[in-house]
């Protein structure tokens, strides 16, 4: 049976290798992403569940929500915090909430590393009836050149890896991450109080010059776990694929559940 990403650990905290290449590289989220989340949370207070670096925080903080953090990796926290974002040190599922409760719990490309259903039934006990349950995360699509160069040389590296590059046959993976926030909705009916999840998709494009996409690609996971000179191996051969300046497609995949009054008392 196929490992579940939420178990691959050791990749799932790989990302703050190095915390400063992952805040400067990865998009932020678009503005309709952001004010999509935003029309669904009944208040500001606002849980950010694998909050990394704090790109999506900082988007909510910048829009007046009050966020708080909950990260693994401390490097990534520590980065988190250096920008004004206040985060605790947890897995969602260990962390304790101490009481407190929330408007919203969201996730920025991060609700893949969580169990989706102990996830979900952590988030509803922490939310307020009406709060808003919402995942969301975004993947790139690469130049089939690129993709190519990319898959070819990680085999070569790292043979073993659980996980690949390999350009799907047939389809897109702009499409093939829906996959993800499937799993999500189906955690969340799973897990139950909530209403029924809905799934949402948020085209967009991004121009990168050569040095920008080199300079993010090293942040991908499966990348972020291999010792520097593999790193290196890897990114020599795609740099070789690389012709220039591009634009690459985006789509940023989430679910929205907004959590259900409790029943009354008899």
């Amino acid at each position: 049976m196929p490992i579940k990403p939420h178990q691959h650990r050791r990749m799932a905290e790989s990302f703050g290798v190095d915390p400063g290449r992952y805040d400067r590289t990865r998009a932020p989220y678009p503005g309709a992403v952001v004010e999509r989340v935003l029309a669904a949370s009944p208040g500001p207070d606002v849980l950010d569940v694998g909050c990394g670096t704090g790109i999506v925080a900082r988007q909510l903080r910048a829009a007046g929500r009050r966020v708080l953090g909950v990260e693994p990796d401390p490097r990534m926290a520590g980065f988190a915090r250096s920008t004004g974002v206040e985060v605790e040190v947890a897995t969602f599922e260990a962390w304790d909430p101490a009481g407190r409760t929330f408007d919203a719990v969201v996730s920025g490309t991060a609700w893949h590393w969580i169990d989706p259903v102990a996830g979900a039934a952590k988030a509803a006990r922490v939310l307020r009836p009406g709060g808003v349950l919402a995942p969301f995360g975004h993947v790139y699509q690469l130049p089939p050149t690129v993709a190519r160069a990319l898959a070819e040389a990680y085999r070569r590296v790292a043979p073993d890896s659980p996980v690949g590059f390999d350009p799907r046959p047939g389809g897109s993976i702009l499409d093939a991450y829906q996959g993800l926030y499937v799993k999500a909705a189906d955690g969340i009916r799973t897990a139950g109080g909530f209403g029924e999840p809905e799934l949402w998709r948020h085209d967009w494009e991004r121009a990168y010059t050569r040095d920008e996409l080199l300079d993010l690609l090293p942040t991908s996971g499966g990348l972020t776990s291999l010792p520097p000179d593999k790193v290196a191996e890897v990114m020599a051969a795609v740099g070789e694929a690389v012709g220039g300046d591009l634009t690459l497609r985006y789509a940023t995949w989430g679910v929205t559940a907004v959590r259900a009054a409790p029943p009354p008392r008899a």
